[in-house]
């Protein structure tokens, strides 16, 4: 078994993008994410890719367009703020087609907020990245070792389906160390290949035939919008059915649920662990992927049994939560367990309110 390494989030991430085979980052400082650039900056020249800190973060993503195109393994990161300002970028390689990986330890919010991890960034990910509608696969890990094995994941699938991904972190992780297993790193062999099998890429073809960035791999520019726009949405129907990943652990007896994802996932799945220790019947769901929405797993609960569904998570007003109210249909009743602009879910709080919908309080 490959050793563990005690290692910050943010450069756990960084160090799993570089052995997925990521050669081109850009990105510009903002805490709590800026360890990842200063990582980055240290170790692309050592494996041969190249690093830039752009001059805002508009700059930042629109370099990742154009290694995108050229077909380099690429990324970029942020924190919220900076992440909205990447928007219209991040739009552009939807819309062109392009894979790339953007990551965001998110923090308190709206405007500029505070420094300090929230989760207030869950419907800019999951319903509008920007403009256009298009969706992306939303990876949210609730370990740091969740976080490397999703980023070397987000590579491989945004290679595959030809559209970024996007991994939805939050201060905690970002910030927190602990032991990780690291993925093997793919050989100069293999990111040569990689890359060669990109035929849409913008590398120069000593005349051969030229390639439209701005309509993406594989693209005429006389294709219809509307016509893209169907393929994209046969894409996501494709996504709900093939790429949805949850965490269920809902024994037969269960009369509550407490559902979160990531850190908030991570607090809560503690909670259910003393609840249980104190005769409470309680399950647990917790979406690894926050797009496609694990609608299935709502839809294996034995309503007939159920008080209800107390959502965790660091928002306010609720955003998973929303969700979970929306595929839930009201068939039980929803309370929630909420906290924001930088204040951690306190798992006691999350206890209480279980048991208050259990009724005992």
């Amino acid at each position: 078994m490959a050793d563990k390494i005690f290692m910050k989030g943010t450069e756990a991430v960084a160090e799993a993008a570089i052995r997925a085979g990521c050669r081109f980052f850009a990105g510009y400082p903002i805490t709590p994410q800026n360890e990842m650039p200063e990582y980055m900056s240290r170790k692309q020249p050592q494996v041969g890719g190249v690093f830039l800190q752009g001059e805002s973060e508009v700059a930042s993503v629109n370099m990742v367009f154009g290694a995108a195109a050229a077909g380099v393994r690429c990324m970029t990161s942020s924190s919220s703020t900076g992440v909205a300002l990447k928007s219209e970028g991040i739009a552009f390689l939807a819309g062109a087609r392009l894979p790339a990986v953007i990551a965001n330890f998110q923090r308190g919010g709206p405007g500029i907020g505070s420094i300090t991890p929230a989760q207030q960034d869950y419907f800019e990910a999951c319903k509008a990245s920007g403009n256009g509608g298009f969706q992306m696969l939303v990876f949210a890990p609730a370990s740091v070792q969740e976080a490397v094995d999703m980023t070397y994941q987000a590579f491989e699938l945004a290679d595959k389906y030809l559209r970024p991904t996007y991994l939805l972190l939050d201060g905690v992780i970002g910030t927190m160390m602990e032991p990780v297993v690291l993925p093997e790193a793919k050989s100069d062999e293999e990111i040569a290949k990689l890359r060669a099998e990109k035929t849409y890429a913008a590398i120069g073809r000593n005349g051969g035939e030229p390639h439209s960035v701005v309509c993406g791999p594989g693209l005429s520019n006389k294709l219809n919008q509307q016509t893209m726009n169907k393929e994209d949405a046969a894409l996501y129907e494709l996504w709900a059915k093939e790429e949805v990943e949850y965490e269920f652990d809902v024994p037969e007896d269960s009369e509550i649920i407490i559902t979160g994802y990531g850190t908030s996932g991570r607090i809560a799945k503690s909670a259910v662990k003393i609840l249980r220790g104190e005769g409470y019947k309680v399950g647990y769901i917790r979406p690894l992927k926050v797009n496609p929405f694990p609608a299935e797993a709502f839809e294996k609960l034995d309503y007939s049994k159920l008080k209800g569904i107390l959502v965790a998570e660091m928002s306010i007003p609720a955003q998973y939560g929303a969700d979970v109210e929306l595929h839930v249909h009201g068939r039980t009743k929803i309370e929630t367990a909420l906290s924001s602009g930088g204040e951690i879910l306190d798992r006691g709080y999350v206890i209480e309110q279980a048991k208050k919908l259990y009724g005992d309080k």
